[in-house]
């Protein structure tokens, strides 16, 4: 199977993903200095960057989006699942051509298996990214996450797009 050289923007997009959120969780788990993840209690405040509307605030999520199905066997489940989705993601992107969509399944592969890594290490995955205060968002979360929500909106922009191209290449035809 050859690999495309778009295929290789999506996995280096992937990398660049897992990277970041990796390194700001070791950041946000250094400054909390703890000798335990398990002694940090969730809601811990780590800093307040810009009161009310933006804070650190340590997570830690054992369960889907928002705390979804967490705890016990559901963290395997959960890494098992993210695993087979960032598989598939692989394999879709050496059939995309379109580069919107190569981003966007870069984003959410990279997304899922930084997810993957925490579930493994600690548990459960490790939110900070609190912009509660707004009033609006009221949910806690990470760089992998922001990358799956991002790369998720993309996806569905691309498929609107490729969408109505593919009807204004119709029009196009019949006159």
């Amino acid at each position: 199977m050859k690999i495309s050289r778009l295929a290789y923007a999506a996995y280096g997009i992937a990398l660049v993903v897992i990277v970041l959120d990796q390194l700001t969780k070791a950041w946000v788990l250094g400054a909390i200095d703890a000798a335990h993840i398990s002694q940090i209690p969730d809601g811990y405040r780590i800093a307040d960057v810009l009161p009310p509307v933006f804070n650190l605030t340590y997570v830690l999520n054992t369960g889907v989006s928002f705390g979804l199905f967490g705890g016990g066997a559901g963290r395997w489940i959960l890494s098992a699942f993210s695993l087979l989705v960032a598989i598939a993601l692989a394999f879709w992107a050496t059939r995309s051509n379109r580069k919107l969509m190569i981003a966007a399944i870069g984003l959410v592969m990279g997304g899922a298996l930084g997810n993957v890594f925490d579930r493994i290490r600690f548990g459960g995955v490790v939110d900070f990214l609190d912009f509660s205060g707004t009033g609006l968002f009221p949910w806690i979360f990470n760089i992998a996450d922001a990358g799956i929500t991002v790369g998720v909106v993309l996806l569905i922009l691309d498929s609107f797009l490729s969408e109505r191209s593919a009807k204004v290449g119709v029009a196009n035809e019949k006159s």
